[in-house]
């Protein structure tokens, strides 16, 4: 095994977000998902001979929307560059791109990770057109190609390489999609590839200052890969170290089926682009009114949530802290409450066992498909008695987990959750209880009322958690007073 504490992995982050306009970079083709192969392109979008790229002002309002969310300094005079390289899905022979002047540049966001919180600085934000899309699976002799994609819009956000672990490194692309959603800049839908990530590794030996040989992985589109590719090119380079062996500088690939890497081809130097100012683009200036217009224009930041979940929700301060903190949670909470009144339960169930899942799944809520409707149907069927919260949570929770379009009321018919409010049959589960612990029911009457809990819990456990956990109190209460 190789020896993780004699070395430090440095890893930098290249985060590609899809902005959410209507329309291209450069043309007005439509931005929709899932639209059939080569159905969103046009004469622009696919480089033909004689035609000219137009700017969608969309676009640089929604970099510089980013930019200031994450303290970067606006870069006011501004232009495009080619980006010369040859892919069979680049159908122009070059990328549109920012190369000198970035949008956006010298940001961070603030993360927490084990425990502290800590400063990651963003060296730059730029805008620039994606690719198209190579198919290798839907033909078993040819690779097919889908240009929807290509044009569509970007923001490259590129870290300095400040981070030092996995967790570190979940913790920003995290609070980085959380930002991005909550901005309306891109909808971080990861599945979908409209956010992606880029992780530039190399490991040194602790203490160290040189730099070692830099990998860069290609493509995660999950927050759990992210993390779990790290883990395994952490341990594949100091294996490497420490047998002797040269780390080439090289571009890998990640295998979602077994979590390791896989080279792809040695890395091309900045030079190899070969990039000069687009000539069919003019350069672009940003005013100090249009900077602050966008700026006033930005939704509220976590305080701002904070104030409105305690004023229009009556939610405790602690439980407006915990949710203004998180977009992604506080995002599903305002959902919820469109679907149920019940606000107190609506944060409960989302700061309980939502975020107990997502945190030990290490998942997002929509790699989870968990609808905001759902929850307030169980939050409703626990209100008007007809299962408990420990039905709720114990068994259709872990279903609708499994099976977002679970029909919920359906389940419980199947499977006998209704709450028991039959006074015979809890009668038999209390007298079952109360025998296997008769010999606490002398000291309960000698004032040890704690122990009526012990008796609950006992007839909750033979009933399957489906005993009306009030009536089964007053009902033990009643019998032990004349017993």
């Amino acid at each position: 095994m190789p020896n993780k504490e004699k070395y430090e992995i440095v890893v930098g982050l290249e985060v590609h977000a899809q902005l959410l306009t209507k329309t291209k970079l450069f043309c007005a083709d439509t931005t929709e998902f899932g639209i059939e192969p080569n159905t969103q392109v046009s004469v622009i979008s696919l480089g033909y001979p004689g035609t000219l790229p137009r700017l969608n002002k969309k676009a640089i309002s929604l970099a510089v929307r980013l930019g200031l969310a994450c303290n970067c300094e606006i870069i006011q005079h501004n232009y495009f560059a080619r980006k010369n390289y040859f892919y069979a899905d680049l159908p122009k022979g070059y990328q549109i791109s920012q190369h000198t002047t970035p949008i956006c540049k010298n940001g961070f966001l603030d993360i927490s990770a084990g425990g502290e919180n800590k400063k990651i600085r963003i060296n730059r934000i730029h805008i620039e057109e994606d690719a198209g899309k190579s198919l290798h699976d839907e033909d078993s002799k040819f690779s097919n190609l889908d240009f929807n994609r290509a044009g569509m819009p970007l923001l490259e956000i590129v870290t300095e390489p400040d981070i030092r672990s996995a967790d570190e490194a979940f913790a920003f692309v995290t609070a980085l999609r959380k930002l991005v959603r909550h901005l309306g800049v891109c909808d971080g839908n990861m599945e979908q590839g409209s956010l992606r990530c880029d992780v530039n590794i190399s490991v040194r030996e602790r203490g160290q200052q040189k730099l070692g040989t830099k990998v860069e992985i290609k493509n995660l589109n999950s927050i759990r890969f992210i993390k779990k590719a790290i883990g395994h090119e952490t341990e594949r380079l100091i294996s490497l170290v420490e047998e002797g062996e040269k780390i080439l500088q090289e571009t890998r690939g990640f295998d979602e089926n077994n979590f390791t890497t896989f080279s792809i081809r040695t890395k091309e130097d900045e030079d190899d682009y070969r990039y000069f100012p687009e000539p069919d683009l003019p350069p672009f200036f940003l005013s100090n009114e249009m900077i602050e217009k966008i700026r006033s224009g930005m939704p509220a930041l976590q305080s701002g949530i904070k104030e409105k979940l305690i004023a229009d929700y009556q939610l405790s301060t602690y439980d407006a802290e915990q949710l203004s903190n998180d977009t992604e949670l506080s995002n599903l909470f305002f959902e919820l409450t469109r679907h149920t009144s019940n606000y107190k339960a609506s944060a409960n169930w989302i700061l309980g066992p939502v975020k107990n899942h997502l945190s030990g799944h290490d998942q997002s809520l929509d790699e989870t498909q968990l609808t905001p409707k759902s929850i307030a149907e169980m939050i409703g069927l626990i209100d008007n008695g007809t299962i408990s919260y420990g039905i709720a949570l114990q068994q259709i929770f872990p279903a609708v987990i499994k099976n977002p379009s679970l029909d919920i009321g359906q389940y419980i018919d199947e499977n006998q959750l209704q709450v028991q409010s039959s006074q015979s049959e809890i009668g038999n589960l209390i007298d079952a209880a109360l025998s296997k612990h008769s010999q606490k029911i002398a000291e309960y009457k000698k004032g040890k009322k704690g122990l009526i809990s012990l008796f609950v819990g006992e007839v909750m456990k033979l009933s399957k958690g489906t005993a009306d956990a009030k009536l089964v109190t007053e009902i033990i209460i009643e019998k032990l007073k004349h017993n």
